[in-house]
């Protein structure tokens, strides 16, 4: 799928896109849906969600083309727009969302193991740790190997991946009962999901972390062999990872009830698949599963490791993390990622508690660089930058950026003030490697707009920090 010149090609770009979208998340969908929302407010967020991250997705089209010369995606786009911190913070934030979400991963593989090996159980006992560990680094030597290498392999397990997913979706298709699906539409026979508004709310949180990865191509486009197929290739990932998510979703609705739903243990897909066609439903879903995450694996590898690189290439990080090896890898921010998630899965042997509420705070870290990515995109528009020829696609644009900064503003609302004061102690620390790579350039660190900024994040961290000790925050 790549040239000689090693450039990825439009099929290696959207393979990059589905295979970091679907990683886990499709595969307990059916469970984590029906546990906070009916029929009815399911179909309402979704079609919220389709809205909100259509335009965001348009967001990183229109903002590849319109500014080729920014590589490095959701990072560059805040840098350009909001300054040198904000842009570090972008890439910060998203560095550190996607090595936690990595631990998830391997915590949610080694737990799909255990249906098969008991030894691994919820994949935190020592024997998945150590099996997890040696993953690690098996994936970390492949991909100091050479990119182009690791995203073929890439697309040929995103293929694997989305084959159990069409099975499902046939099948279900078939055994799909409208009684079921419209026996209680808005939820009224489960008081304790709350209002439909609540519903909505709690859902939409869950289609947030299934959609992570949207930015993908983007932060690839230094690498891409034509700087159109960065957009095309984030809108094409989109729509098949969209429709997949709906159908997967709704039609288990038809299949079981919500309060069945709500019951069943994760991969919930497998339960559902299993109540249809017995036994082997259930270890087709789980072995798709375990390629799938095998898969997005390797894609959050070599997203980590790229968007430090970036960073490091225009002196927003310090230099150090833009070594390369022979093979054009950026080896020591792959170094310093991996070494995190190592010491992250140690830690969640000793605390299988704090492992999920990681995993949400994860997501919540990746929020911020999609809310400066749309008000970048926002602010071009209105300042009629780079539109000079182009009016009407002015309006277009102006109106798709308003929507797309709404909706991250929303996401914001709906995550909570707890994980917005638990991102600002991840936030905090930065600053040192910030601080770093300014003094290696010969800068003051901060403007004065940028140290209110820091302040309001110090202030934040603190109060988080007090929070945990307290207990009025728990991880």
């Amino acid at each position: 799928m790549s040239d000689s010149s090693g450039k990825l090609k439009l099929g290696a770009l959207v393979a990059l896109v589905v295979g970091s979208m679907i990683g886990g998340g499709i595969f307990s969908l059916p469970q984590n849906m029906a546990a906070s929302a009916g029929v009815g407010a399911v179909l309402i967020g979704w079609a919220i969600t389709a809205v909100g991250m259509l335009t965001l997705a348009f967001v990183f089209q229109t903002l590849a083309n319109r500014k080729p010369d920014l590589d490095g995606g959701v990072y560059a786009y805040a840098k350009a727009g909001f300054g040198d911190y904000m842009g570090f913070s972008s890439a910060w934030g998203y560095w550190i969302s996607a090595w936690l979400g990595n631990v998830g991963y391997f915590v949610l593989l080694f737990s799909t193991l255990g249906y098969f090996f008991p030894v691994f159980g919820e994949g935190n006992t020592p024997a998945a740790i150590i099996g997890a560990s040696l993953l690690l680094w098996a994936v970390h030597f492949l991909v100091l190997r050479g990119i182009k290498e690791a995203a073929f392999i890439n697309l040929v397990t995103t293929v694997a991946k989305v084959v159990p997913l069409v099975l499902f979706a046939l099948i279900c298709l078939f055994a799909f009962k409208l009684d079921i699906f419209t026996a209680d539409i808005w939820g009224r026979g489960t008081p304790e999901l709350g209002s439909v508004m609540n519903q909505v709310r709690n859902m939409m949180l869950v289609t947030v972390w299934v959609f992570i990865g949207i930015e993908g191509a983007s932060i690839f486009s230094s690498r891409a062999e034509k700087r159109a197929d960065v957009g095309k290739a984030t809108v094409i990932g989109f729509v098949t990872v969209l429709l997949f998510l709906v159908l997967v979703n709704v039609l288990s609705l038809g299949i079981m009830t919500q309060p069945e739903l709500a019951k069943l243990q994760n991969p919930s897909m497998a339960a559902v698949l299993e109540h249809v066609v017995g036994h082997w439903g259930a270890v087709l879903i789980s072995v798709g599963l375990i390629i799938s995450l095998l898969g997005a694996l390797l894609s959050w590898v070599l997203l980590c490791a790229e968007i430090m690189f970036a960073a490091a290439k225009d002196h927003t990080m310090p230099a150090f993390l833009r070594r390369e090896n022979a093979n054009q890898v950026p080896a020591n921010a792959l170094w310093l990622t991996n070494a995190m998630v190592q010491v992250f899965l140690v830690i969640t042997l000793f605390s299988s508690s704090t492992y999920l509420s990681l995993i949400y705070l994860a997501t919540s870290m990746i929020l911020v660089p999609y809310l400066w990515s749309a008000a970048y995109a926002f602010l071009l528009a209105l300042r009629s930058e780079t539109y000079e020829q182009a009016l009407a696609e002015r309006k277009k644009d102006l109106i798709i950026g308003a929507i797309a900064l709404l909706y991250a503003i929303w996401l914001l609302y709906a995550g909570g003030v707890k994980y917005l004061l638990l991102s600002a102690l991840l936030y905090a620390p930065g600053a040192i490697l910030f601080a770093k790579a300014k003094r290696e350039v010969g800068q003051p660190i901060f403007t004065n707009v940028e140290k209110l900024i820091f302040a309001a994040v110090v202030i934040g961290a603190l109060v988080a920090a007090y929070g945990l000790y307290d207990g009025f925050l728990t991880l």
